[in-house]
């Protein structure tokens, strides 16, 4: 799989791994890379199947591949120990790293997620489904903003949409790949499994969410032993990219308590509010 190693070489430097959404490009983070680098060594990679990392997904795929897939190249990379950092799909995929690589994992940050799929977000994966298998990549890739950004956030950009269009239907990940990332997505249900979380965990949602709606962040960290919900009052699904000023602070003050409290008792499990 592609991957980069970005930021600090020290020896004793902590991991931070970024792992994106359904679209799988590394590029997600890059409004997050320069203020992580100054601080942590960072892994950023293509998930198979997307970008750089080419491959055919086969059918059957299962979120427990994706992690299988993240810890052979963490491996690989000699990591043994790491802070994984997960938009959506990878915010999933690093619940179920979580379970199946319990040692690997110092925090968990999962941006948007669930512990299994709500009714809304199918509403939205089933639209887009739809708009992929019947009118074809431009009007997927098109679509796609709506879901991702709010709504004035979308007028204020529109010369960036276009581009960003253009990069995104030249390297799309094929209909296969997607289709194939997507249902594995669909399916995923950690309802009985969160109790084998043990890694600290925040659960990071922003109130304006179409896609994934709040409320599902906040159900996944009451159910993990040592779960925190943090929302943010702005952003949409990608507030990582809409805001990332409010959003940096709150992720880089996580990550160095994690740090700093690795040999400490992770607490219990809080819900707070930003504007």
């Amino acid at each position: 799989m592609y991957y980069k190693v970005l930021g600090q070489q020290k020896a004793d430097a902590e991991t931070v791994v970024l792992s994106s959404g359904l679209g799988g490009s590394w590029g997600f983070w890059q409004p997050q890379l320069a203020m992580l680098s100054a601080h942590f060594r960072v892994v950023v990679y293509d998930q198979y199947g997307t970008g750089a990392s080419q491959g055919n997904v086969p059918a059957g795929y299962r979120m427990e591949d994706m992690a299988d897939e993240l810890a052979g190249l963490l491996n690989a990379l000699g990591i043994s120990r790491c802070h994984l950092v997960g938009h959506a799909l990878g915010g999933i995929m690093g619940l179920h790293l979580a379970l199946r690589y319990p040692a690997l994992l110092q925090s968990l940050v999962v941006i948007n997620g669930w512990r299994v799929l709500n009714s809304q977000t199918r509403r939205c994966f089933d639209v887009r489904r739809n708009l992929l298998l019947n009118s074809g990549v431009d009007a997927y890739v098109q679509a796609q903003p709506l879901f991702l950004y709010p709504g004035d956030w979308l007028s204020e950009h529109e010369a960036l949409l276009q581009e960003e269009r253009q990069h995104q239907v030249a390297h799309f990940q094929g209909m296969e790949n997607l289709l194939h990332r997507l249902q594995a997505l669909m399916d995923s249900d950690l309802t009985t499994s969160l109790k084998g979380v043990i890694a600290p965990t925040l659960a990071l949602s922003a109130k304006d969410d179409l896609l994934v709606p709040w409320s599902c962040s906040a159900d996944l960290a009451s159910r993990l032993p040592h779960g925190e919900h943090l929302q943010m009052g702005y952003g949409g699904h990608a507030m990582s990219v809409t805001a990332p000023d409010t959003f940096n602070p709150i992720l880089l003050d996580w990550l160095q308590r994690q740090a700093s409290h690795a040999s400490g008792t992770p607490s219990a499990f809080i819900s707070v509010e930003t504007p």
